[in-house]
């Protein structure tokens, strides 16, 4: 056996172990640790507090979902999701405690790809489908170079990721002809929009916040110290998902 392919089956191998292997997980991880050499780091900020105000509001992902031709599928077991909610305490086992301020105990929070410095998922790719830019830090999926494996999805500490287990294009209402559909088979997440950024625009959830008056997300650069993420991240309390596993995401949250 080749060492190549000795390394991938070791690091398949402790991914797939699960939730109870965290550490060890973190362990095999850590060499593969690594910002961008020159370019700039996308990072993303929400602020759970404002989030909350709006009441029963999807704008973030119902226009992710609409402009990335996200199917809608009612059965729980083939749900694909960019972005959607998670209950604080799941989105945060290692911070809520019992006396969790109670107006964050069971409330929603909207969680996504945190597109994280020590990516998991690309690790265990053994097709490259899933890869972390150089030039930005955003984790990427090439749905063509998929051949269905999940690793990433067993790799991932988050749920980021939803595997097409039907045909996905019945399931699209008012399908946008500027963005690629999927195929049953492969696995699909959020990109940051990066074909948004790549035309100097902001990514499509934060702008459907914006226009709802909440400005609960904001999106930006963390290599520019002007920048507005960094801005919030310098004046207020700031946490991320599962920090112990040591994946670094770069999506913060504000409570």
């Amino acid at each position: 056996m080749s060492e190549s392919r000795r390394q991938f089956l070791k690091i398949a191998g402790v991914s797939l172990a699960g939730a109870g292997c965290a550490l060890p997980v973190a362990r095999a991880l850590a060499s593969s640790a690594g910002k961008t050499p020159d370019g700039k780091q996308w990072a993303m900020v929400i602020d759970v507090g404002k989030c909350l105000e709006q009441e029963g509001c999807t704008a973030c992902f119902d226009t992710c979902h609409a402009a990335h031709n996200v199917p809608s599928i009612d059965d729980i077991r083939h749900e694909v999701k960019w972005i959607w909610k998670e209950q604080y305490e799941h989105a945060f086992p290692e911070q809520a405690h019992a006396y969790t301020q109670t107006d964050l105990k069971g409330k929603p929070v909207a969680v996504l790809c945190n597109h994280c410095e020590r990516p998991p998922c690309t690790r265990v790719c053994p097709t490259k489908a899933t890869w972390k830019r150089e030039s930005d830090g955003i984790v990427m999926m090439d749905m063509h170079r998929c051949i269905g494996c999940r690793y990433c999805m067993a790799a991932c500490p988050y749920g980021a990721r939803s595997f097409n287990f039907r045909d996905p294009r019945p399931f699209v209402d008012g399908m946008h002809d500027n963005f690629p559909t999927r195929t049953r088979g492969v696995v699909e997440k959020c990109n940051f929009c990066a074909e948004r950024l790549a035309k100097g625009e902001q990514p499509a959830c934060v702008l459907a916040c914006q226009k709802q008056g909440a400005r609960a997300l904001a999106f930006g650069d963390l290599s520019d110290p002007n920048s507005e993420v960094r801005r919030i991240l310098e004046t207020a309390h700031t946490i991320r998902r599962k920090p112990g596993l040591g994946t670094n995401p770069n999506v913060f949250y504000v409570v």
